[in-house]
Parts: C-alpha cells; sequence; structure tokens
C-alpha cells in the first residue's frame, strides 16, 4: 500500500437497527473509491438480533472484503459497543483515522474524505465531525459547549432574555458554514485521530448512553486533542431510531434513567463533587422555574415530563448517589 494512502476504519454500532446499517454501509460504498482513502467498516451488533440480516447483506453484496460483523455477548451500550469496534479495526490492521457513524446516517460523497483530508492537513487536531441534514434533507447545523453550571441555568430557566445574557454558554451552537473549533460534536460522525485513543484510551464504558462522547472530547481537549467543526463533511442524520429519546419531531417524552445516570457521572468527572452539587442545585432550582412559567403560559406540554423530580432521584445532592466507578477505557492495539 502506498503510503500515502490512509487507513480508515467505520465503527457503526447497531442495535435493532440492522436496515438502517445496511443502508448506511451502502452509503459507504462510493467513499471506498476515493483517492488516498483504504476504508473498511466494522459492523458492532450490541446482542440486538441484527447480525443475521446484516451478515445477509454483507454476503449477497459482496461486502466480505470491506466489512466485518462483530455480535457483541451483550448490550453494554454505545461506548462499550464502540470499544469492541475499536479493538476489532486494530486486530485487522493498523487504521491511521477511526471513524464512528450512526446506523442511521448516510453517507453523502465525500464526505468521509474530506474529514481525513482536513485531519492531514491539520496535525494539531484530534477529532473532526461532520454537518448534518435532516431526512428530510434541511440543515441540522449544530455543534457543543460542554455542559456547564451557566448552561444550566440557561436550559433550565428558558427565558429568552437570560438565554441572550448566557448564549456563550448555551451547550447547543448554531454553527456558520465555516470551519472552527469546537467542545464537541455529535457522535453520529466524528472521525478520531489514532493517537488520540493511544494517549487516553476508549469511551467510558459506565456509560450506557449520552454524555460519553461529550466526556472524551472534554478528555481529548485536556490531553491536547481538539475537535474542529467540519461543515463540508456532510451527514444526513435520522436522530433517534434506536432509543427515540431524540428522535427530532416527537412528542416529549419522559427521559430514561440511564440518562441522568450519565449526566451525573459526566458532572462528578468534570467538575469535582463540590461543584456538581453546587450544579445540581442550580440545575434543579433552575427547571422549576422555567417550568412552573410554562405551566402559567399554558406550554405545559413542552416540559419532559418527571423531569425536576427525577434530576433529584438521580442528583448527587443525595449521599447516595455520589460514588462514581473507575473509567473503562480500555481497547486493544497491536
Amino acid at each position: 500500500m502506498p503510503s500515502n494512502v490512509r487507513r480508515v476504519t467505520v465503527i457503526i454500532v447497531s442495535y435493532q437497527t440492522a436496515e438502517l446499517t445496511i443502508a448506511c454501509l451502502e452509503s459507504l460504498t462510493a467513499e471506498r473509491d476515493a483517492a488516498g482513502i483504504d476504508l473498511q467498516a466494522v459492523v458492532i451488533d450490541n446482542a440486538s438480533g441484527d447480525s443475521p440480516a446484516v451478515a445477509h447483506a454483507i454476503g449477497t453484496r459482496g461486502w466480505q472484503s470491506w466489512v466485518t460483523l462483530v455480535t457483541a455477548p451483550r448490550n453494554g451500550g454505545f461506548a462499550y459497543g464502540n470499544n469492541l469496534g475499536f479493538a476489532e479495526a486494530c486486530r485487522l490492521r493498523t487504521p491511521d483515522y477511526f471513524h464512528l457513524l450512526n446506523p442511521d446516517t448516510r453517507i453523502t460523497p465525500g464526505a468521509v474524505s474530506t474529514l481525513v483530508q482536513f485531519l492531514d492537513s491539520h496535525a494539531e487536531v484530534g477529532m473532526a465531525g461532520s454537518s448534518f441534514k435532516n431526512g428530510d434533507g434541511t440543515d441540522w447545523p449544530i455543534a457543543f459547549r460542554f455542559p456547564s453550571l451557566l448552561s444550566e441555568v440557561e436550559g433550565g430557566l428558558r427565558f429568552s432574555l437570560v438565554s441572550t445574557l448566557l448564549d456563550r454558554w448555551r451547550v447547543a451552537r448554531v454553527m456558520t458554514p465555516a470551519l472552527q473549533p469546537i467542545d464537541w460534536g455529535a457522535g453520529a460522525s466524528i472521525m478520531i485521530r489514532r493517537e488520540v485513543l493511544e494517549a487516553i484510551g476508549g469511551l467510558d464504558e459506565n456509560y450506557f448512553l449520552y454524555f460519553e462522547e461529550t466526556e472524551f472530547c472534554w478528555r481529548a481537549k485536556r490531553a491536547g486533542y481538539p475537535m474542529w467543526y467540519v461543515p463540508q463533511s456532510s451527514v444526513i442524520h435520522i436522530a433517534g431510531q434506536s432509543t427515540k429519546v431524540t428522535e427530532r419531531g416527537a412528542t416529549v417524552k419522559r427521559l430514561p434513567r440511564y440518562w441522568f445516570e450519565s449526566r451525573r457521572r459526566y458532572f462528578l468527572t468534570t467538575a469535582g463533587l463540590r461543584r456538581a452539587i453546587l450544579i445540581d442545585i442550580v440545575a434543579i432550582v433552575a427547571t422549576a422555574l422555567g417550568s412552573l412559567r410554562l405551566i402559567l403560559q399554558g406550554r405545559g406540554d413542552a416540559l419532559v415530563p418527571r423531569y425536576v423530580s427525577d434530576l433529584w432521584q438521580h442528583s448527587v445532592i443525595r449521599p447516595r448517589n455520589r460514588r462514581a466507578a473507575e473509567p473503562r477505557v480500555a481497547w486493544q492495539s497491536h
């Protein structure tokens, strides 16, 4: 293989999304012909029963040379599945870049090669994230800041004047169509330099779902591997197909227990116990006030059901919730 050819391994974690995973793989086939890229894919079936359908597609479509299917022994969550993918990718070869890709995405022409070219020309950057379009073709130009005490105030109160004053701390950022640094991007399409994993390990498997890519990007940035937003890499994303929690346009639903557990772990890890307690106090008070205002305005249907009580139940204000397990970020390389 020529020395200037980059080895890219795409990792797709599938959970009851077999048909979406197959369509995602189909969208990758054109990228395999991009100059300077040797692209392979590892699909992890997170113990959901997707393997037979995906294996059939691999066999009938002649993808055996570049797609590897792994059936996980259990559903350990998004971080666990991706760490299995990292390990399998490195067992097969030594990739230059890993590309985390959701099964409910479609790659548009050049999306993968654009990320490779950007990282090749920016050695100081550890990760690159794509821009997104919704399934109907409309833009979803969103990247993110790290959650903080002030972002909890803004998100809890949901009052226009406060949101304007705290705009620079708001978690979700509406992006301009320009290359720019970000704190973190949606895990639906992130390309990671191999050296990042060698420096900080994989995703923390204590997160079942949500906040794992946020905390991973936080660790990477602290280690000197920032992330950039690369809008020229465009990916179609139909959100929330596995969990339905983040499905766009859906009725507001109560958040699952693991969302609050992940949130708690994130703040304990990044802020420490004392500040995490302060953040939870502020979040509960701000959200209660914001909820009361919406109810009085007749807009109670916009509220996440039982959010304040669930936040309290899982808060580090309560001593029983203060123990955090040691990080589990192991992965295997050659």
